[in-house]
C-alpha cells in the first residue's frame, strides 16, 4: 500500500479489499463513522472542498476538545494565555524594581547635592544652623520633588525637617556608616509609608562634622508606573483577545480541513481513502511542487511501468517518456492529453492542488485509451491548425504596413502549411489606393524553405491570364485548389517556360485564395508543396481560407492607413511654408522631421513685419493625423492674418486661443462630444532697430538663447496656459539681444518623449547648444544629431535664427513740431539724406509720402511727433504721434477739397500700414528699392 508522508496513524499494511478486522471505537463519538462507508450525504463549500454534514452541537463537541481541531484550539489558548500572564507578571515586577532603584539613587543623588552644596559647612559651624539650613533644605525639597531633606550634627539630633516641631530631635535610622565616611540608604517604613532614605556625610577637611538625609516613598516614584499597569493590562487583554481569534480562525481552518473528525476517526477515513485509492481502474499520480512523486496508486504503477521506489524521486528520474515527465513536472493543467508510454495510449488528465490555497503541486490522472490511437492523429492535425490560426491572429498584422503585413503572411504559412507561399497585390494596394479593374499583381511577399525557386521573386509583375487558377479566384471570389499541378492546363498557360521550371523543381500542388476585404479584391495567395509528397485537400483548403481571410483584415488596415497617412502628409506638407521669405534682421535655418508614425501638427512660420520686424512662429497641436494637420493650417492661416495688424504677440496669442477654443466647440456640437483640439504656440517679433526681442508663449517649451560668446541659457519668459483653455492673460518678455545671439525654438517632439522628461530633453539640449557651431545650419545639424537613435513618436520643429542689427548709418531720424511749416524742414531733410545712400531716384516719391503722413500727424495726431526712415531691403518711412486714431483710406467725390493723402501714399509706396505703440501709432510705408 503507497502512504502519503505525514499519515495520521500506523494504518493497515494489507492490500485493499482483504478482511478487515471489527474495531471497537475508543470513544463515544466514534460511533458516527458508520457513515464512512458511503451511506453519510455530504455537501460542497462555497470554496468546492467537501464537508460531512454534522448534527447540531456537532461545531461545539470538535471545538470541545474531542476533534483535531478542537484540541489543537484549546492547547494554543492555553500557551497564549500562560505568556500573556507571564508577561504581565514580569513587567509589574520589573517596574517596582525599577521603582525602588530609582527611589535609592534620587535620594542620594540630593543628599549629596546638599552635603557638598557652598555654604552647608559654614551654617553648620554658624551659632543657629537651622536658621540657615531650614530655608536652604525645604527649597531643596520642594525643587528635587523628594519627601524629606534632613541635616543632623553627628550626634542625629535634626537641624532641618519638613515638619518644624520635629528640630531638634534625634533621627530615626542608621546613621553609624555613615560617620564612618560612607554613604548608607535604607528601606523603612515610616509615617509617611514605605520609603527609601539616604544618609550622606558632610566632612571638612575629611572630618565629619555633620550628616545629611535625603528620602522619598516608593509610591512616589512607582506612581507613574502604577498609572501605566491599567494599560498594560488592556493591552495585555486586547492581545489575548487578537490572539485567540487568530487562533480561532487558525482552528476553524483546521476544523473545515478536518471536517470535525477526531484522531481515530482521521485514521480510519485515511485507511478507506487508501482502499478506494488502489481498488480504481485509474492511474492516480500527486507531484509536489518541486516536481516530486509524493503519490502513485497501483494502477499507475502498471500503466507506467513505475519502480517500487518511485515516491520520493523526480518525475524526469522514473524514465518515462520526454513529452510525459514535462507534463508531470510542469503541473500545468491538462484536459485528456494523449501521450504515448512504450505500447499504451495514455490520455492524462492533470490539476494543479493549489487553486484554492491547497498545497502546491498537482493531481494527474491516467486512462488506457489505445484505441483513440486512430485519432491521436487527426486530432494533432487538427490542433496545430487551430495554434496556426491563433498565430495568425497575433502576429499578422503587427505593423500598419502593407508589404509587412503580406510578408508575415507568407511567413506563418511556411513550412507549417506549405513549402512556399506568395503573396500577390494589385499596385493600388501598395500605395493605399483601392484597385480597380486590373489585368496585372505585383509580387509583393515571397517565403519558402529553399531559396532558389524558380517562383515570381519579389517586385515583379505577374500578367493575369483568365485559366490561371489565381485569375479563377478572384473572378469567383473562392479558392482555387489544384491538387496536381502537373495536369492543369490553364496554370501552364499562364507562363509556360516558367511552369515547366516549377514542376522541374518539385513544386506539385497549389491552393490559390483571393484576398478579399469585403467586396474589394486586394490580391491572392498562392500556397505550394515541393517536399511534402501528400497533395492538398478539401480540408487544408477551408484552413488557407481561413487563414487569409484573418489576413485580408490586417492588410487592408495597412492598406487604409497608408492612404489616410499620404493625404496626411500631403496636406502637411501643402500647409507648412515652401521657403524663408526674404529678410535682413535675421538669418535663419530650420529642420522638420516628422514622426514616424502618424503626421503630427508642429508648424513653424518667419513673417516680415513692417520696420524692418520679423517675427517667428512656432507652435503644435495635439494629435495626430488629417485632423491634426488641418487644425494646424487653420492655426498657421490666422497667425499669417493677425500678424499683418501688428499686434503685440500676448494679443495674437490671446486671438488664436479664442479661435481654439471655437474650432472645439464647432466639433463639439458635430460629433456630441468635446474632443479638445489643444495646441501650444511661441510667437517673438524681433526688431533689427532696437535688437529687442518680444516673446510670448502659450503652453510651449521655452526658448534657448545662445549669446555671442557661446554661452547658453532658458530665458525667463512667462508661460501662459495652452491655446483653447481660456480665461486666463498671456505675458510677453522683452530681451535685448545682442548681434551674432541665436535665437533658437522648437517643439516638444525635440526634448520630450515617454521615456525622457522634459527637464532631462532641455539638458541634452543645452549640452548640444554649447558644442553647435557659429551658423544656425551647424547649429540645427548638432541639435539633431545629438537626438538619442530613438523611434521619433512626434514630429520635430527647429528654427535657429542669428541676429542681425540694423546700422546707424541706415537709421534716419527726425522731431517734427507740432506746426505746418515743418513739412517743408522734413521733405528737405529726408531729401539730403536719400542722397547721402545714393537713393535720389526716391526722393520725389519720399517727399510726397513723408509730406501727407506728417501732415495728417499733425493735424489728427497730437503734439510729439517723430519721423524715422530705414534704409534695408526697402526704403521704410515711418511717421510716429500719440493719437491712437488710425487713418482710413478712402476715394475723394471730385468736389472734396482733401482725402485723398492716403490714396497718394498707397499709389506711390508698395504697401503702408498702422501698428500701435504704448505710445500711440505709427503710421509707415515702404518703397522698394531701385
Amino acid at each position: 500500500m503507497v502512504r502519503l508522508p505525514g499519515r495520521f496513524g500506523g494504518g493497515s499494511a494489507r492490500r485493499p479489499g482483504g478482511p478487515r478486522p471489527a474495531q471497537t471505537p475508543d470513544h463515544p463519538h466514534d460511533r458516527h463513522e458508520a457513515p464512512l462507508k458511503g451511506s453519510s450525504p455530504t455537501r460542497v463549500e462555497r470554496d468546492g472542498s467537501p464537508e460531512r454534514r454534522r448534527p447540531p452541537g456537532a461545531l461545539r463537541a470538535a471545538v470541545g476538545g474531542r476533534s483535531v481541531a478542537g484540541q489543537v484550539f484549546v492547547l494554543q489558548v492555553v500557551i497564549v494565555l500562560l505568556l500573556v500572564v507571564a508577561a504581565v507578571v514580569a513587567l509589574v515586577l520589573q517596574v517596582r524594581h525599577d521603582s525602588t532603584v530609582e527611589a535609592r539613587n534620587r535620594s542620594v543623588a540630593v543628599a549629596q547635592a546638599f552635603a557638598n552644596a557652598p555654604g552647608t559647612v559654614e551654617a553648620l559651624k554658624s551659632p543657629d544652623p537651622s536658621a540657615v539650613l531650614q530655608p536652604r533644605a525645604e527649597a531643596a525639597r520642594r525643587a528635587t520633588d523628594v519627601d524629606f531633606i534632613v541635616v543632623m550634627d553627628t550626634d542625629g539630633i535634626r537641624y532641618t525637617h519638613p515638619k518644624p516641631d520635629r528640630i531638634g530631635k534625634k533621627f530615626v535610622g542608621d546613621i553609624a556608616p555613615a560617620l564612618a565616611g560612607r554613604v548608607v540608604t535604607e528601606d523603612i517604613t515610616g509615617t509617611i509609608g514605605p520609603l527609601v532614605q539616604a544618609v550622606v556625610p558632610i566632612k571638612d577637611d575629611g572630618k565629619v562634622v555633620g550628616l545629611v538625609s535625603a528620602g522619598i516613598t516608593t509610591a512616589k516614584v512607582g506612581g507613574t508606573a502604577d498609572e501605566q499597569l491599567p494599560l498594560l493590562l488592556m493591552a495585555a487583554a486586547v492581545g489575548l483577545a487578537l490572539a485567540t481569534g487568530g487562533t480561532a480562525l487558525v482552528s476553524r481552518r483546521l476544523l473545515r480541513q478536518t471536517h470535525g473528525l477526531g484522531p481515530h476517526e482521521m485514521t480510519r477515513m485515511y485507511e478507506h481513502h487508501d482502499a478506494v485509492l488502489h481498488a480504481v481502474r485509474e492511474g492516480v499520480l500527486i507531484v509536489g511542487g518541486e516536481g516530486r512523486l509524493l503519490l502513485a496508486n497501483d494502477e499507475a504503477h502498471r500503466l507506467l511501468d513505475l519502480p517500487a521506489d518511485a515516491e520520493g524521486r523526480h518525475v524526469r528520474d522514473l524514465a518515462l517518456p520526454a513529452d510525459t515527465a514535462l507534463l508531470l513536472a510542469s503541473g500545468r493543467v491538462a484536459t485528456d492529453e494523449v501521450h504515448r508510454v512504450k505500447d499504451r495510449l495514455l490520455a492524462v488528465n492533470q490539476r494543479p492542488t493549489d487553486i484554492q490555497g491547497g498545497p502546491p503541486g498537482s493531481v494527474a490522472t491516467l486512462r488506457d485509451s489505445t484505441e483513440l490511437r486512430a485519432l491521436s492523429g487527426r486530432a494533432e492535425v487538427a490542433r496545430e491548425r487551430l495554434d496556426m490560426l491563433y498565430d495568425a491572429t497575433v502576429g499578422i498584422g503587427t505593423s500598419l504596413d502593407v508589404t509587412r503585413t503580406a510578408e508575415e503572411l507568407a511567413e506563418l504559412a511556411v513550412p507549417r502549411f506549405a513549402d512556399f507561399a506568395t503573396v500577390d497585390l494589385f499596385d493600388a494596394v501598395l500605395s493605399g489606393g483601392q484597385p480597380e479593374a486590373a489585368t496585372t499583381l505585383r509580387r509583393t511577399a515571397l517565403s519558402g524553405i529553399r531559396e532558389d525557386a524558380p517562383l515570381f521573386k519579389v517586385g515583379e509583375r505577374i500578367p493575369l491570364v483568365d485559366s490561371a487558377p489565381q485569375a479563377r479566384g478572384i473572378s469567383s471570389g473562392r479558392a482555387v485548389l489544384e491538387p496536381r499541378l502537373a495536369e492543369a492546363t490553364g496554370w501552364h498557360a499562364q507562363d509556360r517556360e516558367r511552369s515547366a521550371h516549377v514542376m522541374e523543381y518539385g513544386i506539385h500542388s497549389l491552393i490559390a485564395v483571393p484576398l478579399r476585404a469585403g467586396n474589394l479584391v486586394l490580391g491572392t495567395v498562392s500556397f505550394w508543396r515541393s517536399d511534402k509528397p501528400q497533395p492538398f485537400d478539401t480540408e487544408e483548403v477551408a484552413l488557407a481560407e481561413e487563414l487569409v481571410t484573418r489576413a485580408a483584415v490586417s492588410i487592408d488596415n495597412a492598406r487604409r492607413y497608408t492612404r489616410e497617412h499620404t493625404m496626411a502628409v500631403t496636406l502637411q506638407r501643402s500647409l507648412l511654408p515652401r521657403r524663408l521669405p526674404e529678410q535682413d534682421a535675421l538669418d535663419i535655418a530650420y529642420k522638420y522631421l516628422p514622426a514616424q508614425a502618424g503626421v503630427g501638427g508642429d508648424w513653424f512660420d518667419v513673417l516680415p513685419l513692417s520696420g524692418a520686424r520679423v517675427a517667428l512662429v512656432v507652435g503644435d497641436v495635439v494629435g495626430h493625423g488629417l485632423h491634426a494637420a488641418a487644425t494646424m493650417g487653420r492655426l498657421r492661416t490666422a497667425v499669417h492674418n493677425f500678424s499683418a495688424l501688428d499686434l503685440p504677440p500676448d494679443e495674437l496669442l490671446a486671438l488664436l486661443d479664442e479661435l481654439v477654443a471655437r474650432i472645439d466647440q464647432d466639433e463639439a456640437e458635430e460629433s456630441g462630444n468635446s474632443p479638445v483640439t489643444g495646441a501650444t504656440c511661441l510667437y517673438a517679433v524681433y526688431d533689427p532697430v532696437s535688437r529687442l526681442c518680444t516673446i510670448a508663449r502659450a503652453g510651449h517649451p521655452p526658448p534657448a538663447l545662445i549669446h555671442p560668446d557661446g554661452s547658453v541659457e532658458y530665458p525667463d519668459v512667462p508661460a501662459g496656459p495652452p491655446l483653447g483653455l481660456g480665461g486666463l492673460p498671456f505675458e510677453t518678455a522683452d530681451l535685448e539681444l545682442a548681434e551674432g545671439s541665436r535665437l533658437v525654438l522648437y517643439t516638444d517632439g525635440l526634448v520630450e518623449d515617454r521615456e525622457r522628461d522634459i527637464d532631462v530633453g532641455l539638458e541634452l539640449l543645452r549640452t548640444a547648444l554649447e558644442q553647435a557651431g557659429p551658423s544656425p545650419e551647424d547649429t540645427c545639424r548638432t541639435v539633431l544629431d545629438a537626438r538619442p537613435p530613438a523611434r521619433a513618436t512626434d514630429d520635430i520643429a527647429l528654427i535657429v535664427a542669428r541676429t542681425r542689427a540694423l546700422g546707424a548709418d541706415r537709421i534716419a531720424e527726425w522731431q517734427v513740431p507740432a506746426d505746418p511749416a515743418a513739412v517743408s524742414d522734413v521733405r528737405a531733410a529726408v531729401t539730403r539724406q536719400l542722397a547721402r545712400w545714393d537713393l535720389d531716384d526716391l526722393a520725389f516719391a519720399t517727399e510726397l509720402i513723408l509730406s501727407e503722413l506728417v501732415t495728417n500727424a499733425i493735424r489728427y495726431g497730437g503734439d510729439s511727433i517723430h519721423v524715422r526712415v530705414l534704409f534695408d531691403r526697402t526704403l521704410i518711412c515711418e511717421v510716429f504721434d500719440t493719437s491712437s486714431t488710425s487713418p482710413h483710406l478712402r476715394y475723394a467725390a471730385m468736389t472734396d477739397e482733401g482725402g485723398r493723402g492716403l490714396f497718394l501714399v498707397a499709389q506711390l509706396s508698395e504697401r503702408w500700414g498702422t501698428r500701435y505703440t504704448p505710445a500711440g501709432k505709427v503710421i509707415w510705408a515702404e518703397q522698394p528699392l531701385p
